[in-house]
């Protein structure tokens, strides 16, 4: 059974997001402060709602250190700031998606699923994947089927919104495309996100194609107008 650790000192929404989870199967474990967060994240949990307005530690800085510390669980950010730097920096502190209260407490259950469906393919990858010797194209490879890319020959460590946006940029080299369009085509079910999402991930996803070689340009910016993969 998926363990949920929910992060949030609002009693209203801790209990509706239990009774939804909970209905749906999963076990759910609760702390209302960020430092009892951080020690429930150290057992085994396979996803955290995290709330950013925390007593104590706030939220971001409970996510900079569950990342710190090299954990990779999947996390949600919810908030009640609107604001678009409060959104960028938990991108860029590792959040894999961010929800604005008032939210639609159906609909963030149905990211959570969705986002421990990518997780749990991406570990079952992973453990495949293990003991299989690395091959030398000296280009970039997309598997749809088992969400795999690979980078002369290198396996590329993606986040599963990583990977669907390189993969939706392959489908086309050469052709540019807009922050705003991006946006519709690879996350078209989060409203509250806002073209400094791409750039966000575009960021990670250049530094994790440099890993591999540094002098590879594969995602170019066109100034003013978005970006393309080249050709």
């Amino acid at each position: 059974m998926q363990r949920i650790l929910i992060v949030d000192d609002e009693p209203a929404i801790v209990a509706a997001l239990r009774e939804r989870l909970e209905r749906e199967g999963f076990t759910v474990q609760v702390a209302v402060r960020g430092d009892t967060a951080l020690a429930a994240a150290e057992l085994p949990v396979d996803l955290i709602l995290l709330d950013i307005g925390l007593p104590g530690i706030d939220g971001f800085e409970v996510l900079r250190r569950i990342r710190a510390r090299g954990q990779e669980t999947p996390v949600i950010v919810l908030t009640a700031r609107g604001d678009e730097i409060d959104r960028v920096v938990g991108l860029e502190l590792g959040a894999d998606d961010y929800v604005v209260k008032p939210f639609s407490i159906r609909e963030l259950a149905a990211r959570a699923r969705a986002l421990l469906r990518r997780s749990a393919e991406v570990s079952a990858l992973r453990a495949r994947l293990a003991d299989t010797p690395p091959t030398t194209p000296l280009r970039l490879e997309i598997d749809q089927i088992r969400r795999r890319a690979t980078f002369q020959g290198v396996t590329l460590d993606l986040r599963p919104r990583e990977f669907d946006l390189l993969a939706f940029l392959v489908r086309s080299p050469g052709q540019v495309f807009s922050r705003e369009a991006l946006l519709r085509h690879v996350w078209a079910q989060d409203e509250y996100l806002d073209a400094r999402t791409v750039d966000v991930h575009v960021r990670r996803l250049r530094a994790k194609l440099a890993e591999v070689n540094p002098d590879a340009d594969i995602i170019l910016t066109e100034w003013g107008v978005g970006y393309r993969l080249a050709e």
